[in-house]
């Protein structure tokens, strides 16, 4: 409650003296024409890292979608649509897909998209996402019959070969060219070359700053209606430029000072001012919401121990999350105690009563595990509204159940680089942190993240589980709705037993932006096209 207090005063503080004439940015140019304008946007986070295939960070999928495109994408439908491609044929046993690309698909270096480009990128991808790596397994062959035809020969079918091109949120099978998708996978690419309707301005990035892209000129839409990331994707912005700022109360001066004209993810406490303001829209971004989660580190003390997790999962409150980061408004979230979100295909909550919120059982059962004092080093990004308040919550809960917390505050590029690491506490090693994903991306075994058990080879806190595991390849392979939903279901009463992460509540947050623009799409993620100045 202090710490919404101090964020309430410090917002109406800055509200105040940008009001009276105070500016954070240079003035830009009011009601600029069409022709030369702007897109002035602020998003959740810093952007550290570039390449969306390597990173998992929302930010740097963002990023993506300006730069990049795929060959499918996922629509609020659940279908996958074609995007790059034209579309796919499938041979009579289900065995060997053929995909064809689209007529006039050109990267911003001037060369042609050709199918090599595409085999290239997927098989890079694939290493690195969980969908990816279940979809390689299946894979006996790529080749091309042309430039613009690609042929993916199967060991055995794999009838979401087309939903895993098109998955949507994070680790996206974005198309770059050949000559940079040949880059090992656990190596960063640095030189940002898509095929998307933006190019990204090198020279004018700064990190910590701003991000710079341009209207690629020789982008060819598709023409279907935008919706989400599938159908049209029309650049009517020449130029967009993400403004990096860290400080909420910052932010919501400049987008009410007409310094912005965007602002992705804006704190829960601003938005009855600006609701209040005729010249702003809010609108929610994601229908399904967003799932947040304490991520524990199961390779190092004390997270490698079930019963420990337990005790963890045992003491957390929901409620307590929600409040501390979106206030008493509960249109903007609500409990789910499931690996799935509420309102998703598999969502049962039938494990809730591991999240009891009981402080004293679970310091029983942290007792009863022989926990020895081990340090617990939660990282916390002081410069994301929507992760901060849960570090201070899991801190506060882990001592108050007898756990030695130390709270490690920093900024979220460090945690985005930082939780790579599996070495122990005393080395620069981590043992919790939070994160959240879009519902869209935790709906199914094959795109959520965290519950597929696959141990080194999975996502950060590398949970191992043979069972969950097994489970992942019978929802996979299951022959009607029935046994994907059994699989499914078994899957996340594993996943919550065995604590392969603890969910933290469910949210619908809001985006922010002047009535001067238009088109802004929902979606799983700020797309940058069909927006336009209004």
């Amino acid at each position: 409650m202090r710490r919404r207090m101090m964020i309430k005063s410090a917002a109406a503080t800055l509200l105040a003296a940008h009001g009276s004439g105070a500016s954070s940015l240079a003035a830009p140019a009011v009601a600029q024409p069409a022709n030369t304008a702007t897109l002035r946007f602020v998003p959740q986070a810093n952007l550290t890292l570039l390449d969306p295939v390597f990173t998992t960070a929302t930010v740097t999928s963002n990023h993506g979608y300006c730069v990049f495109d795929t060959l499918y994408s996922i629509g609020p439908d659940g279908i996958s649509h074609p995007q790059m491609a034209e579309g796919h044929t499938i041979s009579d046993d289900k065995l060997t897909w053929s995909i064809r690309l689209r007529e006039g698909l050109w990267f911003h270096d001037g060369s042609p998209v050709r199918a090599t480009d595409c085999i290239a990128s997927i098989q890079r991808w694939a290493v690195r996402d969980p969908f990816g790596q279940l979809l390689a397994a299946a894979v006996d062959s790529y080749s091309t019959a042309d430039d613009r035809t690609l042929v993916i020969k199967l060991k055995q079918p794999f009838p979401l070969l087309a939903m895993a091109l098109g998955k949507p949120d994070s680790s996206v099978p974005f198309i770059m060219p050949e000559r940079l998708a040949r880059t090992a996978a656990d190596k960063p690419v640095t030189e940002m070359i898509g095929s998307g309707p933006y190019r990204f301005v090198a020279d004018e990035y700064v990190n910590g700053s701003r991000v710079v892209y341009e209207k690629f000129e020789k982008y060819v839409s598709r023409p279907e209606p935008a919706v989400w990331a599938t159908g049209a994707k029309q650049a009517y912005f020449p130029r967009i430029v993400w403004h990096i700022i860290p400080d909420a109360a910052t932010a919501g001066a400049a987008l009410q000072n007409n310094e912005i004209d965007w602002w992705e993810q804006p704190l829960a406490d601003l938005l009855p001012k600006f609701a209040a303001d005729r010249n702003l829209a809010l609108q929610i971004d994601q229908p399904w919401g967003r799932i947040s989660w304490l991520i524990l580190n199961q390779v190092q003390p004390p997270f490698n121990d079930v019963r420990i997790r337990r005790a963890v999962m045992m003491a957390a409150r929901q409620d307590d999350y929600m409040r501390a980061t979106f206030g008493d408004d509960q249109s903007l979230w609500r409990v789910s105690k499931d690996v799935f979100p509420f309102g998703t295909p598999y969502f049962s909550g039938a494990d809730g009563d591991a999240m009891k919120g009981d402080f004293s059982l679970a310091a029983k059962l942290l007792q009863e595990a022989g926990y020895a004092g081990q340090k617990v080093a939660v990282m916390n990004p002081t410069d994301f509204a929507a992760i901060h308040p849960l570090g201070l919550v899991t801190a506060d809960i882990l001592k108050q159940i007898g756990m030695n917390v130390e709270l490690q505050e920093t900024d979220w590029g460090t945690v985005v680089q930082r939780r790579a690491s599996m070495e122990p506490v005393e080395k620069g090693g981590w043992s919790a942190f939070h994160t959240f994903a879009s519902s869209a991306t935790a709906s199914s075994p094959a795109t959520h993240p965290l519950i597929t058990g696959r141990g080194a080879k999975g996502w950060f806190g590398w949970w191992d589980n043979a069972d969950a595991r097994a489970l992942t390849a019978q929802w996979l392979s299951a022959p009607d709705d029935a046994s994907q939903e059994k699989a499914a279901k078994a899957l996340s009463h594993v996943a919550m037993t065995d604590v392969a992460t603890v969910p933290v509540g469910q949210w619908y947050g809001k985006t922010a932006f002047r009535r001067s623009i238009t088109g802004v799409l929902q979606g799983v993620s700020p797309y940058p096209w069909n927006v336009r100045p209004a």
